[in-house]
């Protein structure tokens, strides 16, 4: 698929063209383990499955292709790409990232490769100085989000960047929430996306991947050789899941975009609404800089009841066509409270003080009709406070 192909065209062909054997538009599931060799060692692309299959291949110029790189791999979930990125890492290495990243990646700094001797030092990514003055010497890796999760900051991708090269140091952006179809941070001077494909890529909960995404040949061939070494590699169906869809990626997320922008338009006015975090909004300290560096402001979106912790878990358990639950980027809406749930591995102490409160509720707005969507909500909170 030639990559001057517009965005939405290259969703549903890049690394999917027809099977040459049976002509089949759709890219087959190879399911199979092991693969016929003419002679010790002299094969046909692939050996075995963990090394590369047919249909991961596919998937991974697929997402090369949607974030402008040259390679990419795929993995059997985000955490499994996080990881990946760390193993490239040696003991007393230092990592600078956000105060507020995703819990299962705070978990995976902290809980397991600080016993690896690695450090951690976690900063206000919205403030450039303090990403500058949190580096060291031994800095070899700068981990960013944006927009974050669950606050929906905004950092600015290319000047982080060029910090990170300033000091010799490898720029990593989490792509999740935004997706290759609205921020490419390739494109903005980053070194190594991650995506989550469990969420929007997917985009149907029904699969779990990850994958890395990089211009950099060295980097790559790290990433290939810990993705076979330790295995966390997605199965063929997998694969076919998320190739499938990618292919509605563009679609999707003009709705999903259309129906947050409403949705956090609504709450904005809500008199039981402290808060709403939605870059969309002009009230919203990143909103100038996400209109800079996306092409629009995504599904995703938080907001701060006046509330106790129980009082806000009422509000979630009281939804009825958002799901409580995990997770994010499906085409229905899911409605959690980070606290008690996906950054519970956070300390409270830490949590409050970057800003995740008790109160704090965060919302995947899915593709339903969104007066639906906001008769919901606010049934909810008022029956609730």
């Amino acid at each position: 698929m030639e990559e001057t192909h517009r965005f939405e065209t290259r969703t549903i062909h890049a690394g999917q063209d027809p099977d040459p054997e049976t002509g089949a538009v759709m890219t087959p599931i190879f399911a199979n383990s092991t693969y016929e060799q003419d002679a010790p060692g002299d094969h046909r692309g692939y050996e075995y499955s963990r090394t590369g299959n047919p249909t991961r291949t596919a998937l991974e110029e697929n997402l090369a292709s949607l974030e402008n790189a040259s390679y990419g791999r795929c993995f059997s979930s985000g955490m499994g790409s996080i990881n990946t990125v760390l193993n490239t890492l040696e003991s007393g290495d230092h990592v600078v990232t956000g105060n507020d990243v995703y819990g299962g990646t705070h978990r995976l700094f902290t809980q397991v490769y600080e016993d690896y001797d690695l450090e951690f030092t976690f900063v206000d990514m919205t403030d450039i100085d303090a990403i500058e003055a949190a580096f060291r010497p031994e800095t070899e890796l700068l981990w960013l989000e944006t927009p974050t999760n669950p606050l929906m900051s905004i950092v600015d991708i290319e000047a982080a960047a060029e910090i990170a090269h300033d000091h010799d140091a490898i720029c990593a952006v989490d792509n999740t929430f935004a997706t290759p179809y609205l921020q490419r941070p390739l494109d903005l001077g980053a070194d190594v996306v991650s995506h989550s494909l469990t969420k929007y890529l997917g985009g149907h909960s029904d699969v779990v991947g990850g994958a890395l995404l990089t211009n950099d040949a060295d980097l790559d061939e790290q990433f290939g050789f810990h993705q076979n070494a330790v295995g966390a590699t997605p199965g063929p169906f997998d694969a076919f899941l998320v190739l499938r869809g990618t292919k509605t990626l563009p679609v999707r997320m003009d709705r999903h975009c259309e129906n947050a922008r409403q949705i956090a338009t609504w709450l904005d006015d809500h008199h039981d609404v402290d808060r709403v975090y939605y870059p969309g909004l002009d009230s919203h300290p990143g909103h100038e800089l996400a209109s800079r560096q996306m092409d629009d402001f995504g599904g995703m979106l938080s907001f701060e009841l006046d509330a106790t912790l129980a009082e806000a878990s009422d509000v979630v358990s009281n939804t009825e066509v958002f799901t409580l639950a995990e997770s994010l980027g499906g085409v229905e809406s899911l409605i959690e409270q980070p606290a008690p749930m996906t950054h519970a591995a956070v300390p409270r102490e830490e949590r409050v003080a970057a800003g995740l409160t008790d109160g704090l509720i965060r919302v995947s707005v899915g593709i339903e009709h969104v007066d639906d969507l906001i008769a919901d909500l606010d049934q909810a909170i008022e029956s609730t406070l």
